[in-house]
């Protein structure tokens, strides 16, 4: 037998039975670098803050919408994320997760970042999609109120983006992105200080134009008669939160959690900073000299999507991206059976969804991937050393590596590429979106090669070996249904060392069913496998 090991083990540890770990979850944003540590009981299961840390580091001051990240800005980010760390390992964590958003996503120089973020710090930031940052979002607002089964639409305004979502506890049923934030509307549109009233009237019918798609959207997504509440989230719907209440009340609760506001009495603040020059808002007990810069055109992104959902009041929670980083990861651990379990599968979930709209084969599909999957599990260990989280992505990639055929017969392969790619499949990041584009590509056709553009776009030397190993696992799975007509009932593997043989023992469906074409096909498609793992393969039918 085989005993090599051809990859490194990428999976997180399991946590240990009875234990209590602690997790830092690290929010790299367009305006801040936010930080929160957590002691996780999963026996309730919930979680306890520990700490948080904020820094208002302006990553993307500059870099929106299409310009690179400043030297100064990725300086002060390198630092903080430093700081961030070392604070981390003071407090003894378990684990660090950190995800990078808007800024990050668009700027030219953003994969570099997060290349250096790695190289010089030890630390993996998973890019995100606008749409899967709406979801943890959700999640994190799921942790800390109760929708009891009512709608809720939850908006959280951030430094280069505002994340809109409707959902009554379950499965939310509108996530959205869209690109304004206070930071990219102010270095791109203000140029007055205070702004003037041509500015302002520019700034609200542009915010209220890029607003009104989604909105319209959202509420096609609300049933007859439903009258939902609206949740908001981040720094900007906080701090106007702490401004109404040190104007109306004298003081600032804390926490915020819970405190409510109404759109009369967020119109009447605008009114009133508009007017004041960036010296005077700096003044206000509430507002801090950085928040002070960007809260005109955060608080008019609030005005305005308030103004277009029709909602009279709005309620703050304190709870957003990063306590949905670390509720995700309590999902993906087996950490939750409580009201949030239906989470778990979102994986699946959204790549079925994905499969139906481009009218995939499902019964194809699904042998296909369950043949992957077999071919996986039995040489793990043996060929590869890739884990459960790498499993998942050959799984999605097996159900979707056919989706190009919804484009055109021609060339599917990279038509797949193309559609899982900027399919928006929730609950991955964008490298392991990468990784099953990848995988999707080369189930056919031509290997891998450093010249192509998408093998290219693979972040890690682990994932181009991820990728290579993997697509030579489904090219074989996919020469097994060749038919796809269910002939192949069953493959078991025998790895033969001495022969320098891979034996692939087939079990027809059918008596009778010589299986000629997934012979011929198997005998067609394993070079790659071959060329890979460095064994000729050997098919066979077993007819006892």
């Amino acid at each position: 037998m085989v005993t090599r090991l051809a990859g490194p083990q990428l999976t997180q540890p399991a946590i240990a039975p009875g234990t209590e770990p602690t997790l830092a979850a690290i929010d790299i944003g367009t305006n801040s670098i936010h930080m929160v540590i957590v002691k996780i009981q999963p026996a309730l299961p919930t979680f306890t803050i520990v700490a948080r840390e904020k820094e208002m580091v302006r990553l993307g001051e500059g870099a929106l919408p299409k310009g690179t990240l400043a030297p100064a800005a990725i300086a002060r980010a390198m630092a903080t994320l430093k700081h961030f760390l070392i604070l981390a390992q003071s407090l003894q964590v378990d684990a660090t997760i950190a995800v990078a958003t808007s800024a990050v996503r668009e700027a030219t120089n953003g994969l570099e970042f997060l290349q250096r973020v790695h190289k010089e710090l030890g630390l993996q930031v998973d890019l995100i999609s606008g749409q899967e940052e709406a979801r943890r979002i959700y999640l994190g607002v799921l942790s800390g109120m109760e929708f009891h089964q009512h709608p809720h639409v939850v908006i959280d305004i951030g430094g280069g983006s505002t994340e809109l979502i409707l959902g009554d506890g379950h499965a939310p049923r509108f996530l959205s992105s869209t690109k304004v934030g206070a930071v990219r509307l102010t270095s791109e549109m203000v140029t007055t200080d205070p702004i003037s009233s041509s500015e302002f009237r520019v700034l609200q019918a542009y915010i209220r134009g890029m607003l009104e798609r989604n909105v319209d959207e959202l509420r096609h997504h609300l049933k007859p008669g439903e009258v939902p509440r609206l949740v908001g989230t981040s720094g900007t719907i906080e701090t106007l939160a702490a401004l109404h209440a040190a104007e109306t009340q004298g003081a600032i609760p804390n926490p915020l959690n819970g405190y409510e506001f109404s759109l009369r009495d967020l119109r009447e603040m605008i009114n009133r900073l508009r007017k004041l020059p960036l010296s005077e808002r700096q003044a206000l007990p509430a507002l801090s000299d950085r928040r002070a810069e960007i809260i005109v055109a955060g608080a008019l992104v609030l005005q305005e999507a308030m103004s277009l959902l029709g909602m009279e009041t709005i309620v703050v929670c304190e709870r957003a991206l990063r306590e949905g980083m670390i509720v995700d990861w309590m999902l993906t651990h087996g950490l939750i059976e409580d009201r949030l379990r239906y989470q778990r599968e979102v994986r699946q979930r959204t790549v079925l969804h994905l499969a139906q709209k481009y009218k995939v084969n499902l019964p194809a599909a699904k042998r296909v991937a369950d043949f992957s999957l077999s071919l996986f599990d039995q040489t793990q260990g043996l060929l590869h050393a890739w884990g459960p989280a790498e499993r998942q992505l050959l799984w999605a990639a097996a159900i979707l590596h056919n989706c190009g055929l919804y484009v055109n017969h021609a060339a599917h392969h990279k038509h797949s590429y193309y559609l899982i790619r900027n399919g928006e499949l929730l609950g991955y990041t964008e490298a392991e979106i990468e990784v099953i584009a990848n995988l999707a590509r080369y189930h056919r056709k031509s290997l891998p090669k450093k010249k192509h553009e998408n093998y290219r776009n693979l972040l890690t030397k682990q994932s181009r070996q991820m990728v290579n190993q993997l697509s030579a696992l489904l090219r074989l799975a996919v020469a097994l249904d060749r038919r796809e007509v269910g002939a192949i009932q069953a493959v078991t593997c025998d790895c033969l060392l001495d022969k320098k043989q891979f034996c692939l023992h087939l079990k027809p469906a059918r008596s009778g069913d010589d299986c000629a074409l997934e012979l011929w096909c198997l005998n067609y498609k394993k070079a790659a496998f071959e060329a890979e793992f460095g064994l000729k393969v050997v098919a066979s039918l077993d007819l006892a």
